[in-house]
């Protein structure tokens, strides 16, 4: 059996929709909207002084310069958000939102992008929230699904100095290209929920409880992103029994 939420009614273009059309969440209920981004120009400017990793600003830090720099190029239009993978340099596009909080419920309508692959090795799209040292959990998307991703406090890639993935949950889903998909990511104490089109899959790491201090968005080959919304993450009654028909549904 599939937990399966509400679907919202999503456009063929960029524009908006109605705000009362959410899709219902598993672990959490939505509290006080934090952030709303519609990726209409300009966006936010960046204000205070980075410190440690992704950490000490508020607003948005990006790439808008030509395509070909290590970072890639992030582009606005009508709504639309859109990370373009440098092929030369064949790494994601990242765009960093400076956002101080614990618990939230993240979510946002993304699109993988039909272009050539000019060589780049994948198609996928990312959504990461991160504290002061590194990476907590990443939530990734492309053509087979789902892919939730936690980081190891305890292990430090020697080569990257960065915090080892652990071990991931996923949704096996086919994700068409050129076409919007919801992702909704709940995060409450040590436990994270990640959802894609109604179908859901969770799992807990100490990390996850820690302060977070930016949501990072990443794209590789191309993707885009629009209607980005924040809330306060409030506790679910129902989320116990959520939870165990999650952890005991078949794998696909």
């Amino acid at each position: 059996m599939k937990a399966s939420l509400t679907l919202l009614i999503i456009a063929w273009t960029c524009g908006a929709f109605a705000a009362d059309e959410l899709p219902q969440t598993l672990m959490t209920t939505r509290g006080k909207l934090l952030v709303s981004e519609d990726f209409m120009p300009p966006l936010a400017p960046v204000t205070g002084k980075p410190v440690g990793f992704a950490s000490g600003f508020t607003g948005w830090r990006y790439n808008a310069g030509p395509v070909g720099g290590k970072s890639g190029q992030w582009k606005l239009a009508e709504g639309c958000f859109t990370g373009v993978e440098s092929p030369a340099a064949n790494h994601p596009a990242t765009a960093s939102f400076g956002f101080q909080f614990t618990d939230a419920i993240i979510q946002c309508e993304v699109r993988l992008n039909d272009v050539p692959d000019e060589g780049r090795k994948y198609r996928s799209l990312f959504v990461k929230a991160t504290d002061v040292k590194d990476y907590v959990i990443a939530l990734s998307i492309g053509p087979g699904g789902l892919f939730l991703i936690p980081y190891d406090a305890d292990r430090i890639n020697p080569a990257t100095k960065q915090r080892d993935k652990g071990t991931t949950s996923r949704v096996s889903t086919p994700v068409k290209l050129n076409e919007w998909h919801t992702v909704v990511l709940e995060i409450k104490g040590d436990e994270v929920v990640g959802t894609l089109d109604g179908k859901s899959t969770t799992l807990s790491n100490p990390l996850l409880g820690l302060p977070k201090h930016s949501l990072m968005l990443g794209a590789s080959t191309e993707a885009s992103f629009r209607h980005l919304r924040v809330w306060e993450a409030l506790p679910n009654a129902g989320w116990a029994a959520a939870k165990a028909t999650l952890q005991t549904a078949p794998k696909p």
